[in-house]
């Protein structure tokens, strides 16, 4: 039984095998992963569909085709391939004549040895030796880019080349939504079974500023603008193999606990190598979180065909003047990166001014107002 490289998503054409999880010669069962395939989208599992002894035919790390044969699974019970015929043995050889030696050739006589010319004075300091050039082997590791950094490598570059991307900032007091988590996690985690995090808040005021300012909920296509009225929400999830961005489909429709439980079911899949393509698609914005990571201020770049994408960075404390007083607040970094073909700059900051508030006032989050 051949093992062929299934078709895992449209315009999805090769793959790379990351990684076999059997050896050459293995007994596998049916439904024992084989291999990882690896492809500029999604990352999946390969299984067998029979019994019997893996013969692996293409290496780990080699670009594979789909459908193409990757190995064949010897079934218990099949007859074995009848051995080849005996070659017939090779008539002997003639031994050859024997051929006569050659005649004994004279060498000219060696020349005279030249005395050398007296040595010329060294100066006192001589020049060092040049250097011999070391091996770049010992200095460098070359390994083939795998196809999901292929891809995250185009689409960056082609979303600088094609969209006029323009970032506006602001800052946000985070300190209503951290004692409103404190006051509420112990009940909400031991009703809902996951824990209220920072990102259902910036979902959720995601939500409420495109529906405020429609146009970053849009994309140009041609000479067509497509406005989107409906909120699917891409959050970026860090992977060993890259970012990728899953769909929170239809955010405006969640409550908080939804939202949490699905980011947390994403990142355990794409973090496993076991996100699919269909939970990649159709996003409409996208959040991402460089704060997990310590970044205090970026400049994020746009996740085509979309508009606009929100940058979180790390809450750091810092001296804020409130009412004539300087006081001590955790203060957060927003940046909003939007394609200037489509968004005016005056929408972009009442934009990003919309998820400030709805942060640094919570409660009109929760009554939606």
């Amino acid at each position: 039984m051949d093992v062929t490289i299934p078709t895992v998503g449209e315009s999805i054409t090769s793959g790379l095998i990351s990684a076999w999880h059997k050896k050459d010669g293995d007994t596998v069962s049916p439904g024992d992963v084989l291999l990882t395939l690896e492809t500029d989208k999604v990352t999946t599992e390969i299984t067998a569909d029979a019994a019997g002894i893996l013969r692996i035919k293409a290496p780990e790390g080699q670009e594979v085709k789909i459908g193409e044969v990757v190995a064949t699974i010897e079934q218990a019970g099949a007859a074995p391939a009848a051995p080849p015929p005996p070659a017939p043995a090779p008539a002997a050889k003639k031994k050859p004549a024997k051929e006569p030696e050659p005649a004994p050739v004279a060498l000219p006589p060696p020349a005279p040895i030249q005395e050398p010319p007296a040595p010329a004075p060294v100066a006192e300091s001589t020049p060092e030796p040049a250097r011999q050039p070391v091996s770049d082997d010992s200095r460098v590791t070359r390994k083939r880019l795998s196809p999901l950094r292929r891809k995250i490598a185009t689409q960056l570059v082609m979303a600088q080349q094609t969209a006029a991307i323009l970032t506006t900032f602001n800052e946000c007091d985070m300190t209503a939504v951290m004692a409103l988590r404190k006051q509420t996690q112990e009940a909400f985690q031991q009703k809902y079974g996951v824990k209220l995090g920072f990102m259902s808040f910036f979902v959720k005021a995601t939500v409420a500023a495109l529906k405020a300012v429609p146009t970053v909920n849009s994309q140009l296509e041609g000479e067509e603008l497509i406005i989107n009225h409906f909120y699917d929400v891409g959050v970026a999830v860090g992977t060993e193999r890259g970012l990728v961005v899953p769909v929170v489909r239809d955010a405006d429709q969640k409550s908080f606990a939804q939202i949490e439980q699905s980011i947390l079911d994403y990142a355990g899949k794409a973090r496993e190598g076991k996100i699919k393509i269909e939970d990649l698609q159709g996003g409409v914005f996208t959040i991402s979180n460089g704060g997990v990571y310590g970044s205090l201020l970026s400049t994020p770049i746009l996740n085509p065909p979309q508009s606009g994408i929100l940058g979180l960075h790390k809450i750091q404390e810092r001296p804020m003047a409130i009412n004539g007083q300087v006081v001590i607040r955790p203060m957060m970094y927003l940046a909003l990166s939007y394609d200037h073909r489509v968004v005016d700059g005056k929408e972009a900051v009442t934009f990003l001014v919309h998820i400030k508030e709805a942060i640094e006032n919570p409660i009109r989050l929760l009554l939606e107002v």
